[in-house]
C-alpha cells in the first residue's frame, strides 16, 4: 500500500467557545488553505502559545472547530516552553500539559491540552480492510523505516501518513514522499 506523506508543524485545534474567547463573540475562522484530510484547513488566524518560560507567536489554527481544544507542539519546542508533553493520539489528552493560548481579544489557560502528536496513518473505512483502529504498524519512506505508526480509521479520512516537522527533518522526509506499509 502506497501512502502519501503529510508533515505538520506546531498547531492548535479549538472549540467554538474558545474561538469566541480568543477572537470575539460570533467569530468564524477564515480558510487559508485546505489540508489533505477532507474538510480540514489551515486558517488565516494565528494565536500565541504561552508558558511561564516563553511565548511563541503566529501559531497556526487548524479548522474547522472541534469538540475539544488541543495544542500540538514539536519535540524541539519542549525546552523552549519548559514542557514535557506526552506523544499521543488526538483527543487523548488526560495527563497532558497545560498551556495558555493568546488571541487578539482574549487568552485562555487550558489544562491537559498540549501533546506531541504521534505518527499516524489516516485510512478511510472503505480502504481499512485488515486494519483496526489504533493498530501499530511500520512504514518505509525512502530508506527509512518508521515504527510506532498508529492507524486511524474513519469514513471521512483520505489515505495519508502524518508525521511532524521534527520527525521529517530528522529522517530526511519531505511532504509528498511516498510511504510503503511494511509487513513484519
Amino acid at each position: 500500500m502506497e501512502i502519501k506523506v503529510g508533515i505538520s508543524n506546531r498547531h492548535v485545534h479549538l472549540t467554538k467557545e474558545d474561538v469566541e474567547i480568543l477572537f470575539g463573540e460570533g467569530y468564524e475562522l477564515t480558510i487559508r488553505n485546505y489540508l489533505d484530510q477532507p474538510g480540514q484547513f489551515a486558517t488565516e488566524e494565528t494565536v500565541a502559545l504561552k508558558t511561564p518560560k516563553n511565548i511563541k507567536e503566529f501559531v497556526r489554527i487548524v479548522g474547522p472547530v472541534r469538540e475539544y481544544t488541543q495544542v500540538e507542539i514539536l519535540e524541539t519546542d519542549k525546552e523552549y516552553f519548559g514542557l514535557n508533553p506526552p506523544i499521543r493520539n488526538s483527543k487523548d489528552l488526560e495527563g497532558s500539559e497545560d498551556i495558555t493560548i493568546v488571541g487578539p481579544k482574549g487568552e485562555i489557560s487550558k489544562k491537559n491540552v498540549c501533546i506531541i502528536a504521534n505518527r499516524h496513518i489516516h485510512i478511510n473505512t472503505r480502504e481499512a480492510k485488515d486494519f483496526h483502529e489504533d493498530e501499530i504498524v511500520k512504514v518505509k519512506v525512502n530508506d527509512t523505516i518508521l515504527d510506532s505508526v498508529h492507524v486511524k480509521i474513519d469514513d471521512s479520512f483520505s489515505l495519508a501518513l502524518h508525521i511532524n516537522k521534527d520527525d521529517a527533518e530528522k529522517n530526511n522526509i519531505k511532504s509528498g514522499d511516498i510511504a510503503i506499509l511494511k509487513e513484519d
